[in-house]
């Protein structure tokens, strides 16, 4: 009898015949003709884990790769740097002074800490269940950090979501690891390794030597597995990868936007390095539209000149622009906080596993909590959060953007003191950091 994997223990993640839904919904958000496979779709993802689901999938695959575009799809979406940039508009920005350099990228490493510790604590949690805990626990709206102290017996019952388990700002003495920021830190060590011209390959790699198969998510995990396995960038971003377009690079992109302060193009560029191992159009461009956001913010606190110096560095034809497009107009025209929110939730189910992981809703969440939250760091990372999907990535990069712009004093003391300059990592060999030695570090890889 021939070998074969224990299908049944493998996670999910590294086993496509599980995310067969994922896998078509994202394709046909692609513009990809798969209308002809909806029902077996639907009945290959019902089979059980076996070699039968995985030989269904891999024919299923082979017709994702070989599907033709839909003639009415009307974007236009590359993955290839060229194409891409040749699809940018400019956006011209003012530049302002603000607090000196150091101090804005000690701001940034800060305020991306705090924003993923406020929203770490409630990460997969939908809103049906957050916002009655928040008003249970006297935090709504969101203005503080949520505590282990805040979680009662009585209030742990009222709840699916599984409150006693999670991390709290007042369970340690610093900032537990967490994926949001092992790539800030390993994306250090990367450019210490490396230098300013390193590969996709190099990102690969780096991946391979820093941390665990355990510490990379959805796309991340396709994507480990690929390297393994032989696919080199970019076939490793699209060897059965249903999470292709998911929020996962979003998440990484911020330290190419601090190592190049008042160059949006060249953090997006070296951005892009760095999505094209694990994901394709805008996937990629959420990367790109936070690392540029970023070195935009290095030079002025305008809060539309932030987000339209991120959105000049993606396909104007593409998804994410239009998204993010029509909230930054939105703003502009009068459209209230709950309005913009209410639309977000209309446009992307939460209760998906693809609405709520997407990068385009999340995108859009960022940039509302940017607006609306008018420059305020607590203000803004609150609503991030408070808005439900992917609470600690989007809480940490809007905590980012702010700590970039408006520097580390920015930061209320209420949210930094917690923490005590300490974040830990799933990293090898760099079990916690000092957050101001890594802002340190930083403005050594500053040409």
């Amino acid at each position: 009898m021939p070998l074969k994997p224990q299908y049944e223990t493998m996670h999910d993640w590294e086993f496509y015949g599980s995310n067969l839904m994922t896998e078509y919904t994202q394709s046909v958000e692609e513009g990809l003709d798969l209308s002809a496979y909806k029902d077996l779709f639907t009945a290959v993802s019902r089979l059980p884990k076996g070699e039968e689901k995985k030989q269904f999938a891999d024919l299923l695959f082979h017709a994702v790769q070989n599907a033709a575009m839909r003639a009415d799809f009307p974007y236009n979406e590359p993955s290839d740097l060229a194409a891409i940039q040749a699809l940018r508009r400019p956006h011209d920005y003012e530049k302002k002074a603000g607090a000196p350099p150091a101090d804005r990228i000690h701001g940034a490493w800060l305020g991306r800490v705090c924003g993923c510790m406020l929203g770490k604590t409630v990460e997969g949690i939908r809103t049906d269940e957050l916002l009655p805990f928040l008003k249970d626990t006297g935090n709504f709206p969101l203005h503080r950090y949520i505590r282990r102290r805040d979680v009662t017996e009585e209030i742990a019952a009222k709840y699916t979501y599984p409150f006693k388990n999670r991390c709290y700002v007042d369970d340690g003495d610093g900032m537990p690891a967490d994926d949001d920021t092992n790539y800030t830190v390993m994306y250090q060590q990367m450019i210490e390794r490396y230098g300013r011209d390193f590969t996709s390959l190099d990102v690969s790699r780096t991946w391979l030597w820093y941390q665990p198969k355990d510490a990379y998510c959805t796309a991340e995990r396709v994507a480990f597995c690929n390297f393994v396995n032989g696919y080199e960038p970019p076939a490793s971003a699209v060897y059965q990868n249903p999470f292709r377009e998911w929020i996962g690079a979003q998440i990484r992109g911020d330290y190419f936007g601090y190592i190049n302060p008042g160059n949006p193009a060249l953090a997006a560029e070296m951005a892009w390095r760095d999505a094209a191992v694990s994901h394709v159009k805008n996937g990629i461009y959420g990367e790109m539209f936070v690392a540029a956001m970023l070195a935009v913010a290095a030079e002025t606190d305008t809060i539309e000149d932030i987000i339209g110096g991120g959105l000049a560095e993606i396909p104007h034809t593409s998804r994410l622009h239009e998204a993010v497009s029509e909230v930054l107009a939105g703003y502009r025209s009068g459209v209230s906080q709950e309005d913009c929110f209410r639309r977000i939730h209309e446009q992307w189910d939460e209760y998906t596993d693809h609405g709520w992981c997407h990068t385009i809703s999340n995108a859009m969440i960022v940039a509302a909590a940017l607006l609306y939250g008018k420059g305020d760091f607590e203000r803004s990372v609150c609503m991030a959060v408070e808005t439900g999907f992917d609470t600690d990535c989007n809480g940490a990069t809007v905590g980012s953007v702010l700590g970039m712009a408006n520097g580390v004093a920015s930061i209320p003391a209420a949210w930094s003191e917690p923490l005590g300059d300490t974040l830990y990592t799933e990293i090898f060999g760099i079990s916690k950091v000092k957050i101001s030695e890594c802002a340190a570090l930083t403005m050594k890889h500053i040409p």
